[in-house]
């Protein structure tokens, strides 16, 4: 945290350097002191200071400059940082100038020059309004900073990344936060551009994209090698676990991750039934351990970057970037998971990110307090957000078209459903239409068996549907099943079109694909048992078939 800031302002350069000193003398410990002798300038630092979420404590300011007079200074500084101090320096004659700004800016005190002896004259003044400052001081958070509108899309997207990336911010909301409008304001802006990213250099983004973000914050490094043992593309726990078993025994790791570290797993807001935690950890902590580890063991980590072809030639593989780079590997391991079904009803895409998202969202949790929440889906992952949301929402309804959740939820999370109050299980049920100007306001059910409808009040609706493999955008020769699971092992023999590609001798290894040396572990793999643990071994697996296939290559 940076030190508050007591800031003087006076043309004249000797008294500046006065003013400068006393204040360094008494107060550098506590207080950065800064000072300046054109008035302009003060106020275009002030707007960087602002940015920088630094605190001015005090102005210190002279009545008579050219540029502007000193109550015109503290006039316009009141609108930046309007909890500051503010003294005015003024000689004899000013004093009625100084007793008519008392009201006008309600000034705090006006010091007549000289103070010598500032033990006598400046620092007792200083003092007593330093402590009256620090008595309503709060510090300001020291990060990032998002600026935006609650049901916006856009900054849903921007929400969604930093605590996906585990970046620590500040969410502003433009329409509850005077901070978030004031900063909109000095930085002569209006709600056309929102949202808006403040770092703390002071510097800021308008209406970001992904990648932006990431090259702003450092989280984008550079390929560095010219070719890699093996890459692995996606970043879930099968990627995560493929990544520290590959950079563990010493093969050039490369992780590419389209959106964020984790997957799915990594959005969830407790795992209790992983090994090893017998109290269970968040979906993050999960993430931010395996995350450290690979890349403590080597790993590189391309993110945000999508991977938009895989082509092979004389045995190697070029893994071609969506934006045009390419990579070279001698094998790759495919870990891109799966994601939410879409779902197709009547006004659900009009307000997706407006009260709608898909998956946890755990980044919306807040704005959800005290209001009716729903959730679809009877999966673990669903339970987990309820058990979440329950502590935030006044009531959270999950909408299922089963009888119960006996056939699809881990009975530990059934058992803490049905003893938390504020949670109701809907049975039998459909969501059939959301309404909503600008942001989610009501939901449509409709009884699957009584075919019964009704209208209830809806702040958020989280969806946790089905599960459709990230394998669009494989052009290459890797058979998928037919629901686009890719295929693996032995069960490829079944295929037709199998002898076709695979022009090897043996047969593929377990997790091996349809093309040599290609490699897929986890939930993208035909067959996958859709849990975390099973996804970590699977990616361990994976590297020592890489190992196996590097030695007949």
């Amino acid at each position: 945290m940076n030190l508050p800031i007591i800031f003087s302002i006076d043309d004249d350069p000797q008294v500046l350097r006065s003013i400068s000193r006393d204040l360094k003398i008494k107060y550098s410990k506590e207080y950065k002191i800064l000072s300046t002798s054109s008035a302009q300038e003060a106020l275009d630092m002030l707007t960087e200071l602002k940015n920088s979420a630094d605190v001015v404590a005090l102005f210190l300011c002279d009545q008579r400059m050219p540029e502007m007079e000193g109550v015109e200074f503290l006039e316009k500084a009141m609108l930046i940082y309007p909890d500051a101090k503010r003294v005015l320096l003024t000689a004899y004659s000013d004093t009625e100038a100084a007793i008519k700004a008392i009201n006008e800016v309600k000034l705090d005190y006006y010091l007549i020059k000289p103070w010598d002896p500032p033990e006598d004259k400046l620092y007792p003044v200083i003092n007593d309004l330093l402590d009256d400052w620090q008595s309503d001081y709060i510090p300001e958070f020291k990060g990032i900073r998002v600026v935006g509108f609650q049901f916006s899309p856009l900054s849903h997207v921007v929400k969604d990344y930093l605590a996906s990336n585990l970046i620590p911010y500040r969410w502003m909301d433009i329409q509850t936060n005077p901070d978030a409008a004031n900063l909109l304001s000095i930085n002569k802006l209006t709600n056309d551009d929102l949202p808006m990213l403040l770092l703390d250099d002071g510097t800021f983004l308008t209406k970001p994209s992904i990648k932006e973000i990431a090259a702003k914050i450092g989280k984008n490094p550079e390929i560095v090698h010219d070719m890699y043992d093996v890459v692995i593309i996606g970043a879930g726990p099968a990627g995560l676990a493929a990544a520290v078993y590959g950079a563990s025994e010493g093969l050039k790791t490369l992780m590419i991750e389209r959106k964020a570290p984790g997957g799915q797993a990594g959005t969830s807001s407790r795992i209790e039934n992983y090994l090893g935690f017998p109290s269970g950890l968040s979906g993050a902590d999960l993430t931010r351990r395996a995350i450290s580890q690979a890349v403590r063991l080597g790993a590189g980590f391309l993110s945000p970057q999508s991977v938009s072809d895989i082509k092979q030639k004389d045995g190697y593989k070029t893994i071609v970037l969506e934006d045009g780079p390419e990579i070279i590997s001698r094998s790759v391991i495919i870990t891109t998971g799966v994601d939410y079904r879409k779902l197709e009803v009547k006004g659900v895409a009009e307000l997706t990110g407006a009260g709608i998202y898909y998956g946890a969202a755990t980044t919306e949790a807040a704005a959800c307090r005290d209001k009716n929440v729903y959730i679809i889906g009877g999966g673990n992952s669903a339970g987990q957000a309820a058990m979440y949301l329950s502590k935030f929402a006044c009531n959270v309804h999950i909408v299922i078209r089963k009888d119960d959740l006996t056939s699809t939820m881990s009975s530990y999370l059934i058992d803490q459903i049905g003893h938390t109050p504020n949670i109701h299980v809907l049975g039998n049920t459909e969501v059939i239409e959301a309404k909503g100007d600008g942001c989610l306001e009501k939901l449509v059910l409709i009884n699957v068996k009584t075919k019964e409808t009704r209208e209830e009040e809806a702040s958020a609706l989280y969806i946790f549907i089905g599960a459709k493999p990230y394998t669009d955008w494989l052009k290459l020769d890797i058979l998928k099943d037919e629901k686009g699971f890719i295929e693996t092992g032995r069960e490829l023999r079944n295929y037709e079109n199998f002898k076709k590609t695979w022009k090897l001798k043996r047969d593929p290894f377990l997790l091996e694909t349809s093309c040599a040396g290609i490699f897929a572990a986890g939930d993208v793999r035909s067959g996958a048992m859709n849990r975390v643990a099973s996804a970590v071994g699977e990616g361990s697996m994976a590297i020592s078939f890489v190992h196996k296939y590097l030695a007949e290559v």
